[in-house]
């Protein structure tokens, strides 16, 4: 991370810079199965400077009828005095739940403090134990501090115990989908937000709800940028060819990236590779990727909608069915970035590459490895999953 100019603030989790949406839309359409967002928010006086491939942290609060509904679980006013998880001053509990604690998450300590105000009795204890470590997180799953309290009445807390059984509420982390080239004085999001039924009530991610349902033109959020290391664009005037992969959410970084190379006329071939459900309802930046791809500034944009037809097609598909061109492009020393999910989009997406390797490579699966790992080792593999 490069050091500030002398005079410059300096914005950390402990000194956010307090800023403003203005302007938020959504993304998908109607009849989406999920609800993605774009978020404009104000940067202007800040100083704040960042880079594509840089993320954006978010501090959240949690929704406020939530925690009202706790409260009355604990048999709590929420006008008790507690100690701020964050900021350590004397607030009313109530404010100290909705700015610092996490309680959409249950912690070992409330699960302990549950079973020892219960003395043993409670379906918790039979779980408790390294054996059924399994099923304690199969039944946590879906569950709020609420579903615990009300599960278990006789567990009865003080408020200042109670604020000690919780997790502080952390920042959370967004990749920034644009360029500071582009918009001087703002940064923007790309936000799918998390909706579910589970146990009876309705849940939502803390971060995702909070800027979709609870953001006005008054509304103030703190954040701060997250600077990058690996997840950088070449030089502007290098001839380095790169490839992106970013379904759903995952395009955010590669708006930035096509924005940057717009403002900075890079020279280098750019291909993307997006999915999503159905074009029809959930082909974010649809408008700018066509602009960018007449003016020359994305060289190749592949799509690939999973419910668009009767067999689901993911982008790692899309990607085996132009394995001549990939390989011709990492052969020219085209450098690979993805971003979006770990867990399975990340994982389909190594695969095909080594595929694509051995087949246009004509190389074993150990050659292929190898090819990868030299790959890898010149950095032209980037990730930034989650």
């Amino acid at each position: 991370m490069s050091t500030p100019a002398p005079g410059k603030p300096v914005y950390n989790v402990k000194n956010p810079f307090i800023a403003k949406v203005k302007k938020a839309y959504d993304l998908s359409g109607p009849g989406a199965p999920k609800n993605t967002r774009h978020y404009e928010i104000d940067l202007a006086g800040s100083g704040l400077e960042y880079t594509p491939g840089d993320s954006l942290a978010v501090q959240p609060q949690n929704d406020p009828a939530l925690v009202d509904d706790m409260l009355k679980v604990l048999g709590f006013s929420g006008e008790e005095t507690v100690t701020h998880p964050k900021t350590a001053a004397q607030v009313p509990i109530r404010q100290a739940l909705i700015e610092g604690s996490l309680i959409t998450e249950v912690d070992n300590k409330l699960i302990k403090a549950i079973i020892e105000k219960t003395n043993g009795q409670t379906l918790l204890a039979d779980m408790a134990t390294p054996e059924t470590k399994q099923a304690l997180k199969d039944y946590l799953w879906g569950r709020f501090v609420i579903d615990l309290l009300i599960e278990n009445p006789d567990a009865k807390f003080e408020p200042a115990e109670f604020m000690g059984v919780l997790k502080k509420l952390n920042i959370r982390l967004y990749s920034i989908s644009s360029s500071q080239k582009a918009h001087p004085e703002e940064v923007h999001l790309t936000v799918a937000t998390v909706k579910y039924t589970s146990h009876g009530r309705e849940r939502g991610g803390v971060a995702s709800t909070f800027l979709a349902e609870r953001i006005t033109p008054e509304t103030t959020i703190p954040v701060f940028v997250n600077h990058g290391k690996g997840f950088r664009l070449p030089e502007p005037e290098e001839e380095t060819p790169i490839i992106m992969v970013g379904p759903g959410t995952g395009i955010a970084p590669f708006r930035a990236f096509v924005e940057e190379r717009k403002a900075t006329a890079a020279k280098g071939k750019a291909w993307l590779f997006f999915g999503e459900v159905s074009s029809a309802t959930c082909f974010f930046y649809k408008d700018e990727f066509d602009a960018y791809l007449a003016d020359g500034t994305l060289t190749k944009l592949t799509t690939a909608w999973s419910r668009d037809q009767a067999e689901k097609i993911y982008v790692q598909h899309k990607m085996l069915e132009n394995s001549a061109e990939i390989f011709a492009w990492l052969e020219q020393g085209a450098i690979v970035y993805v971003c979006g999910d770990a867990a399975r989009m990340a994982v389909d997406v190594d695969k095909a590459l080594h595929t694509i390797i051995e087949k246009e490579g004509g190389k074993t699966p150990e050659e292929a490895v190898a090819y990868m790992t030299a790959f890898k080792d010149a950095k032209r593999y980037r990730r930034d999953v989650y």
